[in-house]
């Protein structure tokens, strides 16, 4: 069977390009309908720490309080699962599910799926199970919404703050930290990997 791996197909309207090498911060566009083909990436190396990195910030910002908010004198602290949960409970209790996806479900399994297949590529071979993984980050770019839960946490902390002591606990800044490394590791070309593991690469110092 014979493969194009030099050729790249653009996912809005299926023009095919030849990959050509990109310097740093540029960002190759299809000619027909301007989407962004591939970006200038990093080593894998650089990946697979900044994957990492997100995952040590995703930890902290489930487990740590987001908010701490005390009440004449009763003091009570919010996480992202005990946000989640308050809306199950509430009148809107169908915005919880995907609250709960787009901020807890969906960064997990993107950071949980990179970890893996990043860490096999850095080994020189494709993980178990890659050509599922692989799809399935693909799936899940559009719906991790990390910035979103941000946004709405700092939206709730300004209005509270009139009413209640409010401050924020780490939770905040791991969401945060955790905003920013997804962009930067679920944003990448991943299809790249599929070239990265075929056998005979060298991984080790090629851009991703």
């Amino acid at each position: 069977m014979k493969t194009f791996s030099d050729l790249i197909v653009c996912e809005h309207c299926d023009s095919v390009y030849r990959r050509q090498p990109l310097p740093p911060g540029a960002a190759a566009r299809c000619g027909r309908c301007g989407a962004i083909l591939r970006r200038a990436g990093l080593d894998l190396d650089r990946w697979l720490a900044l994957t990492l990195a997100a995952a040590i910030a995703f930890v902290i910002a489930n487990v740590c309080p987001v908010v701490r908010i005390s009440m004449q004198g009763i003091p009570n602290e919010a996480t992202l699962w005990k946000s989640a949960a308050a809306l199950a409970q509430g009148p809107i209790a169908c915005v919880a599910v995907p609250l709960a996806l787009s901020i807890i479900v969906v960064p997990f399994l993107q950071i949980g799926l990179l970890a893996w297949v990043l860490a096999h590529a850095r080994a020189g071979r494709r993980a178990p199970g890659f050509a599922p993984a692989m799809r399935l980050l693909v799936l899940l770019r559009p719906w991790s919404m990390v910035e979103v839960c941000l946004l709405g946490i700092l939206v709730a902390v300004a209005k509270l703050s009139h009413l209640l002591q409010v401050a924020p606990g780490p939770g905040l800044w791991a969401t945060a930290g955790l905003m920013a490394l997804v962009t930067l590791i679920a944003n990448r070309d991943v299809q790249r990997l599929w070239d990265l593991t075929e056998p005979g690469s060298n991984p080790s110092g090629t851009e991703a």
